[in-house]
């Protein structure tokens, strides 16, 4: 006899729904309301990089409280290449073999696809099938989207504050990603791998100049635990006149929660927008 799951409506999905962020070297899980009640749970798992991220799931079911608290929703984050498709474009029967001509595919993915409704866009991206296979064995009801769709959703709404145009940056895990938008649509999204301030800076310069940014009038924004991001606000505002290191308890409103160092900004972005 199937039980089921008892839900008091006044209850918000946050708190019934379990976040597990994935990515090559990062496996967290999250579950809470911090803009209700100010609290949340969060765990970072230890990987063992001796096996796959699915295996490292399966044996986190057998070691972690919350994944053994019996959440029966979950939402997975995932850290993979996204391809974006403008909403009056997108045809599904297609978007499997544009998404394997564009990026890197492996044999092991699933295409998978996350509707971005004030972007006017579907992100398409991957996930591992056999880490698909752990997620629903124990879960009865599965989202997933790209790690980064509510960074997009938190700073598009940044970016509609003022006139002037704006170029984003967020930083994670050796990646840059870098962004603009124009009105509720994409103008730009591309992702860098980069370490050094060097390195960002050189992709920085180039993607502004690439979609014709003015150095003068334009804004930068700076996003993320950026290693040494002061340098790096200070570099580029060698050649770009207005340049921002994101605060993130200003940019959250002072929640106690955006003040954890541990926690990836865009979790916070889930979570506090």
């Amino acid at each position: 006899m199937q039980v089921m799951e008892k839900i008091d409506h006044r209850t918000s999905d946050k708190k019934l729904r379990l976040t597990i962020r994935i990515s090559a070297n990062h496996l967290s899980f999250a579950v809470g309301d911090p803009q209700q009640d100010g609290h949340i749970a969060y765990e970072q798992y230890e990987l063992n990089n001796g096996i796959s991220i699915a295996a490292n799931l399966r044996e986190a079911f057998n070691r972690s409280e919350l994944l053994q608290s019996g959440f029966r929703r979950t939402l997975i984050l995932i850290d993979n290449p996204v391809m974006l498709v403008p909403t009056d474009e997108f045809q599904e029967q297609d978007v499997e073999t544009l998404y394997k001509h564009t990026l890197k595919w492996r044999r092991s993915d699933d295409v998978v696809t996350s509707v971005l409704p004030d972007l006017n866009a579907v992100a398409v991206f991957t996930i591992n099938k056999d880490l698909r296979l752990v997620v629903d064995d124990h879960f009865e009801d599965v989202r997933i989207q790209p790690m980064m769709q509510a960074v997009w959703s938190h700073l598009h709404h940044r970016a509609s504050a003022g006139s002037r145009r704006k170029m984003f940056v967020y930083y994670h895990e050796k990646q840059l990603e870098v962004f603009s938008f124009q009105q509720n649509r994409f103008r730009f999204s591309n992702s860098y791998e980069a370490s050094s301030i060097n390195d960002m800076l050189y992709f920085i310069l180039y993607a502004w100049k690439e979609i014709g940014m003015n150095a003068e009038s334009d804004e930068l924004h700076l996003a993320g635990n950026i290693p040494n991001g002061t340098q790096l606000n200070e570099e580029a505002h060698k050649f770009l006149q207005r340049c921002y290191l994101l605060d993130q308890e200003i940019d959250f409103n002072n929640n106690s929660f955006a003040k954890r160092k541990d926690i990836p900004y865009d979790l916070k972005a889930l979570y506090l927008s």
